[in-house]
């Protein structure tokens, strides 16, 4: 199982002709918007917003920031707004970002008047409170206020969301853009507080929009076919979806779950779509096998510890039978820490290991032989090498989980692993060429954890992770080591 952010893994771009549906959606929206308030565009914007564009693009904004005419009014501009961004091309975004950027944040002499009067009236309760609250407004940019604007409309949060998805597309290359990505990114954080989410149980009787979705948004295992989807909501199977009250048709974040015997250990066995549906009541373990973020301009919001903790207490009361809760998880920074491993120079590898090794290897050099065999075309259905190679990785992607940690700050240096440590699991189990996959392969060797959520474990692991006393993990995963 693994969450997608930026913080994990790179983020999810639904494919051109959803996203162009979805877009479709929007423009009819913001056009019956436009049409109530009597307004029309004056003209129509090229998508790359060259400067005179720019100029009557600037100008709405202005007229939409006034405050003139009233709240119909400022609601049609802000539609009219919306309509020119969706027409706009990655280059066009660009110049309207660039210009949010610099025309449009915190008023620096306003604020250094507000803070000045903080000051001189620290002394006096009513005007204290006043300059504070004076403080606060300056704090409010006006490109925070068009936001909130845009917020108001029919379907205008998705428009939010969607604009910050193309925003952050641009960032890598265009960092002067962070300031605007943090002021939105703060205001939807607080609309998605999990306080205003429902959390829904996704099944085969779902309108086929919302199945193509789930098709759509999948990052972890990818579905191949809606015989693969239908499989994966069978009656042994769960799909649990967190979805926003204005957004009542778009999954936000979702995860797949499976009710078997015993804590699993292979993701294809998990996956067969030929393999019998067994019945829920009897299973005693809950797999949670993949969990997607559906929404890229989410990304950085947090709420899939609050899907697993509701999740799990959902399971628990639907089939106490289940005594088990735990996840199948990839590891996908081992195979690239193993290659800086080897590429350091640093001995890593007993003498009877290295033996064993070049024995099997094309290659004689001591410190990249263990890749030189990774990297070898379907080495996973050699036996030998695999039973050479096993014990080694094992103990390696031990090492990996439990004792690499991220710079200045102690915790996991994977990012899958920190996720479910910060929130209360353990790793209890590594397991060997658990995902054969060209994925699974590639990232980790093959290899998957199961993170265990030992309900009355919870807290007392996440207290541990934290304050960096130690890793939770179960002995066996300690030996290896």
């Amino acid at each position: 199982m693994v969450i997608h952010s930026t913080s994990i893994m790179s983020d999810i771009i639904p494919n051109n002709g959803f996203l162009g549906r979805t877009r479709s959606m929007l423009r009819r929206a913001l056009k019956d918007v436009i049409s109530v308030t009597n307004l029309g565009r004056a003209k129509t914007l090229r998508p790359d917003l060259p400067e005179d564009d720019l100029i009557t693009l600037k100008e709405l904004i202005d007229v939409s920031l006034s405050g003139r005419g009233g709240e119909a009014l400022a609601r049609g501009n802000a539609a009219e707004l919306g309509r020119y961004y969706l027409d706009l091309n990655e280059i066009g975004q660009l110049k309207f970002f660039n210009l949010l950027s610099r025309e449009y944040g915190v008023i620096k002499d306003q604020l250094k008047l507000a803070m000045d009067a903080v000051q001189i009236s620290a002394d006096n309760t009513v005007d204290y409170e006043l300059a504070v609250n004076k403080l606060r407004e300056c704090l409010l940019s006006p490109r925070t206020k068009l936001f909130r604007q845009f917020n108001s409309l029919d379907h205008g949060i998705k428009f939010l969301v969607d604009m910050r998805a193309d925003l952050r597309q641009l960032i890598n290359t265009n960092p002067e853009l962070r300031s605007v990505d943090n002021e939105l990114r703060s205001l939807l954080s607080g609309w998605f507080d999990a306080g205003f989410l429902e959390l829904r149980n996704v099944t085969w009787s779902a309108p086929a929009d919302l199945l193509e979705k789930l098709i759509d948004y999948e990052a972890v295992h990818e579905i191949e076919s809606w015989t693969d989807l239908k499989n994966r909501l069978e009656s042994d199977r769960r799909c649990y979806a967190f979805f926003h009250p204005n957004m009542p048709d778009e999954p936000l974040i979702f995860v797949e779950v499976a009710l078997v015997d015993g804590i699993a250990g292979n993701v294809q066995e998990l996956l067969d779509a030929t393999a019998p549906t067994e019945n829920p009541e009897k299973a005693n373990a809950a797999i949670f096998y993949s969990i997607s973020n559906a929404q890229e301009g989410l990304s950085g919001v947090s709420f899939g510890d609050f899907l697993i903790k509701q999740v799990l207490e959902k399971l628990s009361h639907e089939l106490p039978n289940i005594k088990k809760f735990a996840t199948l998880s990839p590891i996908p920074g081992l195979s690239e820490w193993l290659e800086n491993l080897c590429n350091s120079g640093k001995s890593f590898l007993s003498s009877d290991e290295l033996s064993q090794l070049n024995s099997l290897a094309d290659t004689k050099n001591d410190s990249h032989v263990l890749i030189s065999l990774l990297n070898q075309k379907n080495w996973y259905n050699n036996d030998a090498i695999c039973k050479a190679l096993e014990p080694i990785m094992l103990r390696l992607a031990a090492d990996y989980l439990l004792n690499q940690r991220r710079e200045n700050k102690g915790t996991a240096l994977d990012s899958v692993a920190h996720f479910h440590l910060s929130n209360g699991a353990q790793i209890e189990k590594i397991n060997w060429l658990a995902d054969c996959s060209n994925r699974g392969i590639k990232q980790s060797a093959g290899m998957m954890v199961n993170y265990l959520y030992g309900v009355e474990q919870i807290l007392e692991n996440h207290e541990s992770y934290i304050t960096g006393n130690e890793i939770p993990a179960s002995n066996a995963v300690k030996l290896l080591i």
